[in-house]
């Protein structure tokens, strides 16, 4: 039997719902009432799922509202479901239309990949996206230093950089705190903090942006980070092959660690790195192919719950 899907397009207002394949549509406030309102709507049209777009943070309160009242949720990229309606030919767009092409895509991609519901790792995201946030600030900030400036404006630099640091800090032990009394996490960071090179913030950057991780398979892991290679051929054509998509912010968080470890701290990337470039491939090319190979070690380590392993590892 099929499932009742609801389709909700969320936005800061309004909560656009349909539900298929009945085709039946309402429109609540994005609120406390809304979302109860949205609630009994679900319920009195026996909706087994419901499907929202990740809307940069407006459909978390809502997402956590319908899960606690037993309701399942899936958040799907918006990117995904626009290119699906684009495929469909379906150029038309609003709030409506919207909600019936994010249910058409669930009922279509029952496997597409989900942001998974969970409040300790919503919260934990919203922390480690802050604190890259104040890094950059930090950077932008540090980077002005690097011109003759007028005494005021140095001083004005510094004190700015030296509250940066007391919250980043702040941030950094507020981090710490929510991997350390919510079990799961604490057992997934003990996983990841095992492979040598890999710290604290690497743990809750992959845990925050990447919940899937010993979810899925090695290939969609891969993809999911964008590290997964593309091919580019038609007919006699064979074109070069290529990353695209993915968690571009998960992405810029690993380059520097993985670096470290790809030329340092990790025997098993080490020597990864050192045959790929042997054979002439260019550094940042050896950098990605072993972000790929550090993300499906990681993803086997999590699925089986095992700690770092080297002799498990080392055949590429």
């Amino acid at each position: 039997m099929n499932k009742v899907i609801c389709g909700v397009d969320v936005s800061k207002g309004w909560l656009d719902a349909r539900i298929e394949p009945i085709g039946v549509v309402a429109r609540f406030p994005n609120d406390a009432a809304g979302i109860a309102e949205l609630l009994a709507f679900c319920r009195a049209h026996g909706v087994d799922l419901v499907v929202m777009e990740a809307s940069g943070g407006y459909e978390r309160v809502c997402g956590r509202a319908l899960r606690a009242a037993g309701i399942e949720v899936r958040t799907v990229d918006p990117k995904r479901v626009r290119h699906f309606a684009k495929s469909a030919g379906r150029l038309a767009k609003n709030d409506e239309i919207d909600a019936e092409m994010i249910a058409w895509f669930a009922e279509t991609f029952p496997q597409a990949p989900t942001t998974l519901g969970d409040a300790a790792r919503e919260e934990l995201d919203q922390m480690v996206t802050a604190r890259q946030g104040l890094l950059r600030l930090k950077m932008q900030t540090t980077n002005f230093g690097e011109h003759a400036q007028p005494p005021a404006v140095r001083k004005a630099h510094q004190a700015v950089l030296k509250s940066l640091d007391r919250q980043i800090a702040k941030l950094e032990a507020a981090i710490a705190i929510t991997i350390r009394q919510t079990p799961h996490l604490a057992e997934q960071a003990e996983i990841i903090e095992s492979v040598p090179g890999l710290a604290i913030g690497v743990a809750a950057g992959l845990m925050a942006f990447m919940p899937e991780l010993g979810r899925v398979d090695d290939k969609a892991a891969a993809a999911l980070l964008g590290v997964a290679p593309y091919d580019d051929d038609s007919g006699k054509h064979s074109g070069r092959r290529f990353i695209k998509g993915g968690r571009q912010k998960l992405r810029n968080l690993l380059y520097m660690p993985v670096m470290g470890a790809s030329t340092l701290h990790n025997p098993v990337l080490k020597a990864c790195y050192r045959r790929l470039i042997a054979k002439g491939k260019p550094a940042k090319v050896a950098l990605v192919a072993c972000m790929r190979k550090l993300i499906i070690i990681l993803n086997t380590m999590i699925a089986r719950g095992e700690r770092w392993d080297p002799t498990k590892h080392a055949v590429a």
